[in-house]
């Protein structure tokens, strides 16, 4: 039988309290079809019976598959030393590390990892990681308001679909005005971004690549928000970061992404690493914690937590965030990752992910029907237009062959339920982006 800590006396207790009269009531904003059909959960298994029942499901996975899957989550290689040294116990069981006598390795690490987003963005300075490149650009939205004490945020319509949904949710209960600029054909319009520049604007939210995979320098952008005093924040893919121009050079504030990529693997959507950086004038805006370097009073280099204003050191209506969550095991696997590759290591990677793109684009486009969605520059994604209704219907027809052939854009675009968008990186082999597009041909 099942454990019910409450007494029917004490149920109806509670809802009198809440003042309704019964548990339906309780969720009748629910609608009917999004409620629970059934409460019958199954009897216990012994450790043996759920092993066996959970290794069946998990060969129900698709993970064979050969993956051309992008938006903002990538495959990439992962050296096995990544594992074997962010499996170590000392690492794995660290937590918070309030007490630096005690967790001078764990402080120093996270150091490292800001000290190398600095280096990779040319930015001044970068916290100890937040939840996900999703909420950093939430974070990123909050903290332009902060600094301008304006309520306008300008979002270039080719961000994440799904960056712009959470900004929506994070903010909906917030005096902010949130402006979308539709893309021209999967790429900024300049021009009508200019037209609601003005001294309300608090921000301007751009990505690079972006969501269609076409990269840009946004140094004009950036100049025209300057001039009428607003914040330019950046959403970046921190492998291309090795081989493009940086958002530091292009003159952004603030700079976000999603760290999945830097040794993390695709995992049903996490646990993931949000990243930050931003210029060293607006380091008291920014969310989540600093790691500093210092001097004991022997003179003897250490590492403590600088700054910190987060909700829970009891700063309540002060604190800069309350969804600042670190991830600072998934920022270590990051430092380790980048650690191993090095500087040349890094830019060989994005070099192949490049090169391995710009061959497939051109393969995948002599296909008859086969179009590219934006001819523009791309990094190691771009978006096909097929000559299908529905894209969708062509991925699950892929899958099937053994591709996980791209991310349908009809899914968040629905005048673009003929595109797909296609991620290659250093993983992928010729020979199976040319099985790709015998796959892709056979089905058109």
């Amino acid at each position: 039988m099942p454990y019910i800590p409450h007494t029917e006396s004490e149920r109806q207790e509670m809802l009198a309290a809440i003042g309704v009269a019964s548990v339906d009531e309780l969720f009748a904003a629910i609608p009917e079809n999004l409620r629970p059909t059934s409460f019958d959960i199954p009897h216990g298994l012994s450790e043996f019976a759920v092993r066996r029942k959970l290794e069946a499901l998990a060969k129900k996975d698709a993970a064979d598959l050969i993956c051309f899957v992008g938006g903002g989550f990538y495959d990439h290689f992962i050296p096995a030393a990544v594992d074997a040294l962010a499996g170590r116990s000392e690492f794995y069981t660290a937590y918070t590390p309030y007490q630096p006598e005690m967790s001078q390795g764990f402080l120093q690490a996270m150091y490292e990892y800001q000290s190398a987003l600095c280096r990779l963005t040319d930015m001044e300075v970068a916290n100890a990681s937040l939840y996900d490149g999703g909420t950093a650009l939430c974070e990123a939205v909050t903290m332009a308001i902060r600094i301008t004490r304006r309520r306008t945020v300008i979002i270039d319509g080719c961000v994440s679909p799904i960056y712009r949904k959470m900004i929506e949710c994070y903010t909906t209960n917030l005096d902010i005005e949130l402006v979308t600029v539709d893309p021209s054909d999967g790429r900024t319009n300049r021009e009508e971004m200019e037209k609601h520049l003005d001294d309300r604007t608090a921000a301007v939210m751009l990505q690079n690549p972006n969501f269609f995979g076409v990269v840009d320098d946004f140094t004009d952008v950036v100049e025209a928000a300057h001039r009428v005093g607003a914040v330019a924040v950046a959403s970046v893919y921190p492998i291309s970061l090795a081989i493009l121009r940086t958002p530091g050079r292009m003159g952004f504030d603030i700079v976000t992404g999603e760290g999945q990529s830097l040794g993390l693997p695709l995992s049903f959507g996490g646990p993931y690493l949000g990243f930050m950086a931003s210029r060293k004038k607006y380091v008291r805006k920014m969310p989540g914690r600093i790691i500093g370097a210092t001097r004991d009073s022997q003179g003897r280099r250490g590492f403590v937590m600088t700054l910190q204003a987060r909700e829970q050191h009891i700063r309540r209506e002060k604190a800069t965030s309350n969804i600042c969550s670190n991830e600072a095991l998934c920022a270590l696997r990051a430092i380790i990752y980048l650690s191993l590759l090095g500087k040349q290591g890094l830019k060989r990677v994005a070099t192949m992910c490049a090169a391995k793109a710009r061959y497939a684009r051109q393969r995948l486009t002599q296909i008859p029907g086969v179009k590219l969605f934006c001819t523009a520059p791309t990094f190691n994604e771009f978006a096909l237009k097929l000559p299908v209704a529905n894209a969708a219907e062509t991925v699950n027809q892929l899958i099937e062959k053994g591709f996980a052939a791209g991310f349908p854009l009809g899914r968040y675009y629905p005048d673009r339920r003929d595109s797909l968008l296609v991620s290659v990186t250093e993983k992928r082999t010729k020979e199976e982006i040319d099985m790709l597009a015998q796959a892709l041909e056979m089905v058109l």
